[in-house]
């Protein structure tokens, strides 16, 4: 594993009120010219116009079940939308249970009953999931960030949540007990595993008036016997490459492939499901699975048009990166020295 540093793999990213996207990471190096109330006022004007309408609801999947990792073994739930459950399993000891993004509300919105609202169900009940470890929270958005599911978890435990700078004054609000804020490239030890935040190209508001107050990111998680990387919201860039020159061995990356339409601005915060397999292709992890898609519409691509691209895009590969139903698991299994 290389953690040395590169050139210009940690540029400015904070002119002292707001946070900002490095343009030397950008594909095209560009900044925007549209002030963020011009961009504002773009995204609501689309948002209010007619757009292709996803199904309320989906036919019922498959039930799925828990179970618990052999000692060495990673398994990792896909529940919906951002919020993935990574077990890793340890000798003589509890698993390490860590819980990304977790969104259980109806709704990813500040309204009870205004909002983009789910299609799919979580994959496994709330009432089922086994005590948490760790939160890891990439950034303020309703869809990363649900108050209501974090104080539910605030009062089962005694979890520690993780997040880039910025977003403690949200997090508060929801009652967890033990809250980090790590900033690019930074690590803590925790439960027995190093957490350090990386970098994503995106953006954070959870009111027209606080927009880039708070930074975005994803996080790296090494135990003693897995690395896994989680990209949270981002775009395609050359980040991709300096995570790749700190960590040239990943056995499992998370990585976003939904809510890309309309190309012309959400191509500067989300990728699309070819560019989700260039970012495979970069950090050349053991294996993928797909997140940000199919559980509420954020944007104008059909329900089953990013699960069906990434299958398009990533055939006759020899590694898989696969978009899992809703509570399906991947299971990474135990190096053989663990067997």
């Amino acid at each position: 594993m290389k953690h040395g540093l590169v050139l210009d793999d940690n540029p400015p990213h904070f002119d002292g009120t707001r946070y900002f996207n490095p343009p030397s990471w950008r594909p095209d190096n560009a900044v925007s010219g549209r002030t963020p109330a011009q961009r504002f006022r773009n995204i609501l004007k689309w948002q209010l116009s007619l757009r292709p309408r996803w199904p309320d609801a989906l036919p019922p999947q498959k039930p799925h079940t828990l179970t618990a990792p052999a000692p060495g073994e990673c398994l990792a739930t896909f529940i919906g939308h951002a919020t993935v459950l990574l077990q890793f399993g340890r000798q003589g000891r509890e698993p390490l249970r860590i819980i990304t993004d977790p969104v259980f509300s109806e709704r990813c919105s500040p309204f009870r009953s205004f909002g983009p609202r789910r299609v799919r169900p979580p994959g496994i009940c709330f009432e089922d999931l086994p005590p948490i470890d760790l939160i890891l929270v990439s950034h303020c958005h309703y869809d990363h960030m649900d108050l209501p599911t974090l104080r539910i978890l605030a009062r089962k435990g005694d979890p520690l949540c993780i997040t880039l700078p910025g977003n403690r004054s949200h997090l508060e609000k929801a009652g967890l007990p033990r809250i980090l804020e790590l900033d690019w490239w930074d690590s803590t030890q925790a439960e027995g595993a190093r957490i350090s935040a990386t970098p994503a190209l995106h953006g954070s508001a959870r009111t027209p008036f606080d927009q880039n107050k708070a930074l975005w990111g994803g996080f790296v998680i090494e135990t003693q016997d897995k690395t896994v990387f989680f990209a949270g919201d981002t775009a395609w860039g050359r980040h991709f490459d300096a995570i790749h020159n700190r960590w040239t061995t990943i056995d499992l990356a998370i990585l976003p492939i939904g809510a890309y339409e309309p190309r012309n601005f959400m191509r500067r915060v989300h990728m699309n499901p070819e560019e989700a397999v260039m970012a495979f292709d970069t950090l050349k992890p053991t294996q993928a699975m797909a997140i940000h898609f199919g559980t509420f519409q954020l944007t104008d691509e059909a329900i089953l048009e990013p699960a069906a691209r990434l299958n398009l895009a990533f055939q006759d590969r020899a590694r898989p990166f696969k978009a899992l139903e809703n509570g399906e698991t991947l299971a990474l299994s135990p190096p053989p020295a663990s067997r």
